[in-house]
């Protein structure tokens, strides 16, 4: 009995989808990129409108024989790789090798990996979006024309075997203009003074002087370390008491959920990972159904997860510990 066969982009996806379709459909991943360009040439013709001249790579041939062989027998063919650039070219290089024109092909998308989304997407299924096809050719196109002509410099100049692509080359101009404004820099010397004193309970007090002979000490107020030295002698020699203690109520508003940008930040600062590191992770924790995808500038919630936190929070706490909140993306952002 024929099925109908949905594409993905890696084997853990597709095992994770097919916990939630049924008998009729079948499961398969492509295992990322199907086409590419040539690695032994520049693979685009400039002279005739930059036409990019694209091949399976070894490494694909055997998949794309086995997907054209389940696709023949199947009642329809969906692809379901991400909603990206990426993803978009996935699906229709898939449709080309397949046989498959890009209008009539079956392309259902979601943001996250769950029974909801996932019937949502199978009840909503769109052509393929050949603006983003567009966009990750040209993305491509433009790496290679960049790439290709500049990594043999860096081999001749360097060292063999850098690459320096549309990104590279940008980041190391980045870098060069950054260190400019180091070397520019002009170091100011200041001293602060710092005390520790002991509480009625023997407890410790850390403080720094902030007020000295009745007027404030700006932050370069002793600049060198003659004044800073008779300052502390004077002080030294002086009884302490405390003139005022002052308690103040913060409000602490909860941050924004992550965006590609912030979890990378988070994550270093907090766990001292590199951003390639981050992104492997969080790949993972999106196909196997636990995060919303992650390559994103946008700040929304799923609906069903808003619905589930605040019902478990409130059980869990009270009514009053939950305050539903909505974040305002910023304008252009990918929602």
């Amino acid at each position: 009995m024929a099925k109908k066969l949905v594409i993905v982009e890696s084997p853990t996806k597709a095992k994770t989808i097919s916990r939630f379709l049924g008998k009729d459909y079948v499961v398969e991943a492509s295992f990322g990129h199907v086409r590419d360009l040539p690695k032994s040439k520049m693979g685009i013709d400039i002279e005739h409108d930059f036409a990019p001249q694209y091949l399976v790579p070894l490494k694909a041939k055997k998949r794309v024989k086995e997907l054209k062989a389940i696709a023949k027998t199947a009642d329809a063919v969906l692809f379901a790789t991400d909603e990206d650039r990426e993803g978009e070219a996935i699906s229709w290089h898939l449709a080309e090798l397949l046989g498959m024109k890009p209008e009539s092909v079956q392309r259902i998308v979601f943001h996250e990996i769950t029974k909801d989304a996932i019937t949502h997407a199978l009840e909503n299924p769109r052509p393929i979006d050949l603006r983003l096809v567009d966009a990750q050719q040209a993305r491509r196109i433009l790496d290679r024309l960049v790439g290709y002509e500049l990594s043999p410099f860096l081999w001749k100049k360097i060292y063999k075997g850098l690459s320096a692509g549309r990104v590279q080359s940008i980041a190391v101009r980045f870098v060069v203009e950054r260190e400019r404004e180091i070397q520019a820099f002009k170091p100011q010397e200041y001293w602060t003074i710092e005390g520790v004193f002991t509480t009625k309970d023997n407890g410790k007090l850390e403080a720094q002087l902030a007020v000295y002979e009745d007027k404030k000490l700006e932050k370069l107020g002793v600049t060198t370390e003659a004044p800073a030295k008779e300052m502390v002698e004077k002080m030294l020699a002086g009884a302490w008491t405390v003139k005022e203690i002052r308690v103040k109520e913060q409000q602490r508003s909860a941050a924004a959920p992550f965006t590609t940008s912030t979890l990378q930040q988070e994550a270093n600062n907090r766990l001292g990972f590199s951003s390639k590191q981050t992104m492997v992770l969080a790949q993972q924790l999106y196909e196997v159904g636990h995060i919303t995808y992650m390559r994103t500038d946008s700040v929304n919630l799923a609906e069903k997860f808003r619905t589930d936190a605040g019902a478990y929070i409130t059980e869990k706490f009270g009514a009053k510990a939950f305050t539903p909140r909505q974040f305002k993306g910023r304008k252009g952002a990918q929602e």
